[in-house]
């Protein structure tokens, strides 16, 4: 019979007591304010009756209307993560000076920056761009749901399964110490032997199986199912940057699959593939993580050029200016993004043809950005301009991306990256785009869309709001970082010895507290709109007065979108129907095929996400069983007919009549 300690070896792998950060008074704190309130949460849905419904109508609908909400729910939901994250960094770097090493550890720090930019990139940003594109994409091209509706739950609850797996890190064991994007040797073994960088690769690889199917399904659905007579030049222009963000999806994610599977082959089995012996390399690593990286840029920041695309158009009353060129600037950033990765690490002596070549496409993949802002402005010129809040995202957009571009263009230049490559520009520059692009893309997308998801307005007032606290917070939090990065300030820094340089920090921790407030006022919104929800209601079906087809349906719309399929004869299809006096049809309904909803896509995801955390902990025997475990439910799942029913053609006709005939220019 073994011995006790050889026995919980075999059962519980690395996992044991010392695992729970006891000794982390920040932890505890936080682990205790988690589980009040996840008790809380439990409590008042028992009380309200509200688990069948979410089970019946959420967790295991197909519909891709609900699983677009429930992605933007899990990115608010991390956002609020890994936005306490950034203001713990920001709180330490605005005290720690000279004698005062400020209140976080550097163990902890570290830990606190990478899930940070983790959290941000994979489980905020990419969860918020794929909801909208969920939402959306079906409803514009005229179809009934996406290609795949069960891969697509499926894709959803493998998102959140790596979710949780990192934010299990925070009370179960540590998360890694390498920064975002892990790079050997730091996430090698013998840098780090504790189970933070495991934590990375598996949440990682069970988030990004689901975002490549996701991408494959939605490409699919865009490709195959759009409306009679959508050819690809009369599509949205949002459905366009869908389309070449899952191409680009699809292009790189399995990159990112193959890099973390070898730096787990690395850590686990002992291979060399990215060590400085044995024939290994770490450049390796650092040119597939950014094969990957730089697209996953343009995968973030293109459906938000399409929605910024819908926003002007629908609120200065025109037509986009120059639909064609769009479309090309956009497939060209596609094809560009591929071409332009290495600047990423222009000092890791490449030499200097290989530089040059990266820094002039870095600069050429500019024009067709600039160009965008260009067509937006002329879209503005002369229109009769609506400053509701996603003009004001999307103003506050053009001014703040514009800095951002130029100074990226600063950085593609090899001799002015030397300098600034390891400082505080690059965060600045960083956060520039992805903060005053993305994210306030994502802002205009959510509050443009929302009536229709929903059937009420946001509260315009906390919305505006929400936007001049972000948009000054903005400022007040990242202009300082480039003053000090062009002082020569290192990123990545938890201390300081020149107390000159406070003053700085302190601005950037002001900023961040305006910005704190304006997601105070974004929850508020949300929650004052919801009680006000009858007030806010807009019979119209269209009440931003839009000029795609999904405002062609009512709000919210029926789980089928669509009782006839749309005949579309311009790219402006709803626009044109409502010129020509529109009505919906009152007879001809037929029984509609709809798919079931089921439990198989959060059960193939729970086991995968116990996977996950079995490989982490090395809990071999669970690792065996959740795998087999998995292909067993795939394969039940594959072999269920039962999958599909019928709307009848007289539960259609009620529906229909329930819904307000849209005429042209009034409900």
């Amino acid at each position: 019979m073994p011995e006790r300690s050889d026995l919980a070896t075999t059962m519980f792998g690395r996992l044991s007591w010392e695992a729970i950060p006891l000794h982390e008074p920040i932890l505890l704190a936080t682990f205790a304010a988690v589980v009040l309130g996840g008790l809380a949460l439990v409590g008042a849905l028992t009380y309200f009756r509200a688990w069948g419904y979410l089970w019946r109508e959420w967790f295991t609908s197909i519909d891709h209307k609900k699983i677009g909400v429930m992605y933007i729910v899990l990115g608010v939901v991390m956002l609020l993560r890994g936005f306490a994250d950034a203001v713990m960094m920001r709180l330490q770097q605005a005290v720690a000076f000279g004698d005062n090493l400020g209140y976080l550890p550097p163990h902890h720090y570290d830990q606190i920056f990478t899930a940070h930019g983790v959290i941000m990139i994979f489980f905020v940003a990419m969860p918020l761009v794929t909801g909208l594109m969920n939402f959306v994409v079906p409803l514009q091209i005229g179809a009934r749901d996406v290609a795949f509706p069960f891969l697509n739950n499926f894709s959803f609850w493998m998102t959140t399964g790596g979710a949780i797996l990192v934010m299990m890190s925070l009370f179960i064991g540590e998360f890694a110490r390498t920064g975002w994007l892990a790079y050997p040797p730091l996430s090698g073994i013998l840098h780090s032997p504790d189970v933070g960088v495991d934590y990375y690769i598996w949440s990682l690889q069970v988030a990004g199986i689901g975002t490549l199917l996701s991408g494959i399904n939605l490409l699919v659905t865009i490709v195959k199912m759009r409306a009679p007579g959508m050819t690809l030049m009369r599509m949205p222009i949002f459905t366009w940057t869908s389309l070449c963000t899952n191409v680009l999806i699809i292009a790189a994610f399995p990159v990112l699959t193959a890099a973390l599977a070898l730096l787990a082959l690395d850590r686990y089995a002992g291979t060399n593939f990215f060590t400085a012996d044995q024939g290994g390399s770490a450049m390796m690593y650092v040119n597939l993580i950014w094969i990957w990286g730089h697209p996953e840029v343009y995968i973030l920041v293109l459906p938000v050029f399409g929605v910024f695309s819908e926003v002007v158009a629908t609120f200065c009353r025109k037509r986009l200016f120059g639909y064609a060129s769009m479309v090309y600037a956009t497939v060209v950033i596609t094809v560009l993004s591929y071409l332009v990765w290495l600047h990423h690490f222009f000092t890791m002596g490449s030499g200097a043809s290989v530089n040059s070549f990266f820094g002039i496409t870095t600069m050429i993949i500019s024009i067709p950005t600039g160009a965008k802002i260009f067509n937006w402005l002329f879209t503005m010129y002369h229109g009769r301009i609506r400053f509701e809040v996603p003009m004001l995202w999307t103003v506050g957009f053009m001014i703040t991306f514009v800095i951002g571009g130029m100074t990226g263009v600063l950085l593609a230049v090899p001799p002015a990256d030397f300098s600034l490559h390891n400082s505080l520009f690059l965060i600045a520059h960083f956060h520039n785009v992805i903060i005053g692009g993305v994210l306030f893309g994502l802002m205009a997308g959510i509050t443009y869309w929302f009536p229709k998801a929903f059937g009420f307005r946001l509260v315009s007032f906390w919305g505006k709001c929400s936007f001049w606290f972000w948009f000054v917070g903005f400022y007040f939090a990242f202009m300082p970082l480039y003053w000090l990065g062009l002082l020569g300030v290192t990123r990545r820094m938890n201390h300081f010895e020149d107390t000159s340089l406070q003053i700085w920090f302190q601005l950037a921790a002001f900023g961040a507290f305006l910005i704190a407030l304006g997601i105070g006022c974004f929850l508020i919104q949300l929650f004052v709109s919801f009680r006000r929800r009858d007030a806010l209601r807009d019979t119209t079906g269209d009440p931003w007065d839009g000029r795609t087809l999904e405002w062609s349906t009512s709000s919210p719309p029926p789980q089928y979108n669509f009782a006839f399929t749309p005949l579309v004869h311009d790219a402006d299809a709803w626009w044109q129907m409502k010129q020509y006096g529109y009505r919906r049809p009152e007879q001809g309904f037929i029984p509609i095929h709809m798919p079931k909803n089921t439990a198989a896509g959060i059960i193939l995801a729970g086991l995968s996400t116990l996977c996950g955390f079995a490989l982490i902990w090395h809990i071999w025997w669970l690792v065996v069983g959740s795998f087999a475990a998995t292909l067993i439910a795939a394969i039940i799942h594959t072999f269920n007919y039962k999958r599909d029913y019928y709307i009848p053609a007289e539960d259609v006709v009620r529906t229909e009549a329930s819904r307000t005939t849209l005429m042209a220019g009034h409900g």
